[in-house]
């Protein structure tokens, strides 16, 4: 037995309804008819019946020149995943013990990083004894929250992960 094949699109003779509503190339409405009828229709058009809607009552139909259809959406698609920009994680590392300089190029580079649309990772990293000062770095990295508060928002308090401390800051919509 042959399974119909799920993947085509339904047009012409691939739509099975008893009624369809019927739209013209132009945009008119041509009214409810079976779809024997549409495609006499759109036949005498030399166009291609397409279903639109199927979720409608009764389902809509429309008469254009199917080829043409799918080579537009198929340029739409391109476009969208040209302008479309994935967010990435960018990750900003320092010790519990940086210099005040040094902290502000960190929340230079970390707010540049917001502004392109990225999530920054800030990470604190310790050798050592200098575990025992996790407190300091639960205070740099809450500073640092502070800081940055007009361009990010907390995604992730910060956490203990091993030798280092994390926190995870996504741009503010």
């Amino acid at each position: 037995m042959k399974k119909p094949n799920r993947d085509l699109p339904a047009i012409n003779e691939r739509i099975r309804f008893p009624k369809i509503r019927v739209i013209d190339a132009d945009g008119g409405q041509l009214g409810i008819m079976t779809p024997k009828e549409a495609l006499k229709v759109a036949e005498e058009k030399e166009l291609d019946l397409v279903l639109v809607s199927d979720k409608a009552d009764p389902p809509v139909c429309r008469v254009m020149d199917y080829g043409k259809f799918k080579f537009e959406q198929e340029k739409k698609a391109r476009e969208a995943r040209k302008k479309q920009h994935t967010a990435d994680v960018k990750e900003v590392k320092m010790r519990y013990k940086i210099e005040e300089h040094d902290y502000q190029v960190r929340i230079n580079h970390a707010e540049r990083f917001l502004k392109d649309g990225d999530k920054v990772k800030a990470t604190v990293m310790f050798r050592g004894r200098e575990i025992q000062h996790v407190d300091l770095a639960e205070e740099l990295l809450n500073r640092m929250a502070v800081d940055l508060g007009e361009v990010a928002e907390i995604q992730q308090a910060p956490k203990r992960e091993g030798r280092n401390i994390t926190m995870l800051m996504a741009p503010k919509k």
